[in-house]
């Protein structure tokens, strides 16, 4: 039976990421450091190609496309976009835990809250996850066996956590700038229970290397969990 691959791809850096800052709907460019890591990124270790290419609408999605695919010809998806973070865009934890009680609290606990005059994260997730169905059946009804989608983090965790095999929590998928996953769709596992095999990780390091970047997703996941209220299971 034929399957499909798509191929999710974290924008490169940002300054917002760079200092540390909560960056959704502001529509960053790529800073010159995250330019250089996607070239280096790049040559160290091809990325896969795709007969169709997706982004998000904002620039440093676009820009991280046509660094890693000079000839591809991106379809915008306007729902790949990241959460709007509301009054929270563009401070740092530390900034917002010093000026705003609400995030000081939410940090203490386990309470879901919505930003400030921002997006929920149950809004955010249902239009990423609404964007990649359609994507999927798009490809399901043309043919399309491969693309690669070029997002933000939060838009790769919703969509690994909502669809990908083997389960995992939301943090759990986060990944580097310039980095991802690659999924395998087979129509009747996703026609039944809709979920895709998360088969690889982009790109391909060498083994010597595993070791170092799980001990930097590591401390990555535990400063999400620690910014977005979820503690360790203890």
């Amino acid at each position: 039976m034929k399957s499909y691959t798509i191929h999710l791809i974290r924008h490169g850096i940002t300054e917002g990421n760079l200092l540390g800052q909560y960056v959704g709907r502001t529509d960053l460019p790529l800073a010159k450091e995250g330019v250089a890591n996607l070239e280096e990124l790049k040559h160290r270790s091809p990325y896969p190609t795709a007969q169709v290419y997706y982004c998000s609408p904002l620039k440093r999605c676009v820009q991280t496309l046509r660094i890693l695919y000079p000839e591809a010809q991106p379809i915008v998806v306007e729902d790949l976009r990241e959460c709007d973070f509301g009054d929270w865009e563009g401070k740092t934890a530390k900034e917002l835990a010093d000026s705003d009680e609400n995030f000081a609290e939410w940090m203490e606990s386990n309470r879901v809250v919505t930003p400030p005059n921002g997006e929920s994260g149950g809004v955010f997730m249902q239009r990423v996850c609404a964007a990649f169905e359609k994507i999927v059946e798009g490809m399901m009804r043309s043919g399309t066996s491969s693309a690669v989608i070029v997002a933000h983090g939060g838009t790769i965790m919703s969509i690994l956590s909502a669809y990908g095999l083997p389960r995992a929590n939301f943090y759990d998928w986060m990944t580097e700038n310039g980095c991802g996953y690659s999924l395998r769709i087979t129509p009747g596992l996703w026609m039944r229970s809709m979920v895709a095999e998360v088969y690889a990780t982009i790109p391909e390091k060498p083994v010597e290397e595993e070791d170092d970047q799980k001990l930097v997703i590591n401390l990555a996941r535990e400063a999400a969990n620690r910014a977005f209220g979820k503690k360790e299971e203890e």
